[in-house]
């Protein structure tokens, strides 16, 4: 196997609402495989050296920050509804199981990141992670490439986010806390649901949301700000009022800084695997998601109800809601405990 370069979608956080902007991530030619044992056994490993690892949003994307770091492609958590699937499908691979278990693994990673953080060639710009594959997914526990980024962006006193599903960012929480008494430092523990069901159905590579939300808390209580993202919502799987309030209340407990929720999109490609999914899983949903989805987000209507619904459960728990200029998710920002006073009080960003 041999990639010159490769087409990298910038971003394509669930939060981002983005489709379809590309640019160029090139790869050294020579892709070597190593497969994986003991708790990794299944896993294949395709390991390459990027040419340069900090990319560049392309202008015009409405998301919140300009650059980003994806240490890898593929991710283990396996999410039935995941965004980045297709991405692996520019690399002669499917969006099925080869998402799932051929990881591509940018081993130079944290040099490439110390290389271009050269004041001389760079401005200090906040740097998103977690925007195409998450960072804390199970490979990072052998790899530790976002631990190495983290340090390096630290000892750069550079801003940056992490948005994931896995508590091993709390492996992290030391450089993480340690950075955030320098620059904007902010985490967002991904969130969909709590209903032990959905979860195992549709994200079953991830830790329990309820170890989740119990992050989010030793986060905040580190002094590093951590929001939740409810995403995706899925229809007649987890979008039950009293689904969406019992996340949204455990999230306002945890302390998180802020809580955001959007429904499921589907781009293309995406679109493929969700319904496949739901002809396997959810037959009886299939004709409610094709009524739904004749274009990669709900009617208008559908996502304004999820808005009102999270913004007058945080009233009911007193919290204030502040509505956020982005329209294809709802951010609402809840006041976090006093923080230790190490930390920082930080801006809202993904």
């Amino acid at each position: 196997m041999r990639w010159r370069s490769v087409e990298e979608d910038h971003p394509c956080g669930e939060s981002a609402g983005h489709q379809g902007a590309r640019q160029v991530v090139l790869f050294d030619d020579v892709v070597e495989r190593h497969v994986g044992r003991g708790e990794f056994r299944g896993m294949e490993f395709l390991h390459v050296n990027a040419r340069r690892i900090i990319n560049e949003v392309p202008k015009g994307t409405p998301v919140p920050f300009r650059y980003t770091i994806n240490a890898y492609r593929g991710c283990s958590h396996a999410c039935s509804y995941c965004f980045a699937r297709p991405t692996h499908e520019y690399l002669d691979m499917n969006s099925g199981s080869d998402f799932e278990r051929r990881i591509v693994v940018k081993v130079n990673a944290v040099e490439r990141v110390r290389a271009e953080l050269v004041p001389a060639r760079w401005a200090g710009h906040h740097i998103a992670m977690g925007t195409n594959t998450d960072p804390y997914q199970r490979c990072e526990g052998k790899y530790r490439l976002t631990r190495g980024i983290v340090e390096a962006l630290a000892q750069a006193r550079n801003p940056f986010s992490i948005l994931t599903k896995s508590t091993l960012i709390l492996r992290d929480i030391d450089v993480l806390a340690e950075a955030a008494t320098h620059a904007d430092v902010r985490a967002d523990l991904s969130i969909g649901t709590l209903d032990e069901h959905a979860w195992r159905t549709t994200e079953s590579g991830t830790p329990h949301p309820l170890r989740r939300v119990e992050a989010v808390a030793r986060l905040n209580q580190a002094g590093i700000p951590c929001g939740v993202l409810v995403a995706p919502v899925l229809p007649g799987i987890s979008d039950a009022p009293e689904q969406v309030e019992a996340v949204v209340r455990a999230c306002i407990d945890a302390g998180a800084v802020s809580v955001a929720a959007m429904l499921l999109h589907l781009r293309p490609g995406v679109r493929e695997h969700w319904f496949d999914w739901l002809h396997r899983e959810r037959p009886d949903l299939v004709d409610e998601h094709e009524r739904l989805y004749t274009r990669a987000y709900a009617p208008n209507a559908r996502q304004r109800a999820l808005s009102d619904l999270v913004g007058g459960l945080l009233r009911r728990h007193g919290r204030g809601p502040t509505s956020m200029p982005r329209s294809r998710y709802t951010r609402v920002a809840t006041p976090a405990p006093p923080p230790p006073p190490a930390a920082r009080q930080l801006p809202l960003d993904l």
